[in-house]
């Protein structure tokens, strides 16, 4: 009878345990450029303004916005629809620049990969009178089925990308950055 608990209570414990590793988040990443992007516009005269749509994950995909010296990115869900991270508030709205690759804190869920989250860095020209002193942030944006928007920017430190994982992966209920407007 012994015997019989003790697999009983192996195999319960086994369940949760692949329960638990199938609910774990994990970093996916994709292009931000290079091969894995496609420009779709382009306007010179424009301020430079250049439109590429990068490849991401689960159908999701990434548009990258250049204009003015100046980067955002465009959230596309599978559906088509498009959600605009206003990445030009970071550091007070200096000129922008993505770097290296976005990425995506997914679930997966019978198989399939669920993304949450993205982490994007961005480097930020934040002195104005030296525009070569960059500040390198790492943006947090929430995925979840009701919204897809900026939350917040994680400010350089040792332990910026462990910092940027941990708010990605508790994004779900976190509000929406929103600009203040002066009365």
């Amino acid at each position: 009878m012994r015997v019989k608990y003790s697999l009983v209570l192996i195999c319960i414990m086994l369940a949760f345990a692949a329960t638990a590793s199938a609910q774990a988040v994990q970093s996916v990443y994709t292009e931000l450029s290079g091969k894995g992007c496609k420009t779709i516009e382009e306007d010179a005269d424009s301020a430079g303004y250049m439109l590429q749509q990068c490849r991401g994950v689960a159908g999701y995909n990434l548009q990258v916005v250049s204009q003015d010296d100046r980067q955002t990115v465009v959230v596309v869900k599978p559906d088509g629809s498009k959600h605009e991270l206003d990445l030009g508030v970071i550091g007070g709205g200096g000129f922008s620049s993505l770097r290296g690759k976005a990425e995506w804190r997914v679930k997966r869920e019978r198989g399939k990969i669920i993304p949450i989250a993205l982490i994007i860095r961005l480097d930020v020209s934040t002195d104005s009178s030296n525009s070569e002193k960059i500040t390198s942030y790492l943006s947090v944006s929430k995925i979840t089925p009701q919204s897809i928007c900026y939350i917040e920017a994680i400010d350089p430190s040792p332990n910026a990308n462990v910092a940027a994982r941990r708010m990605a992966d508790s994004s779900a209920n976190k509000p929406c950055y929103k600009l203040t407007s002066p009365d």
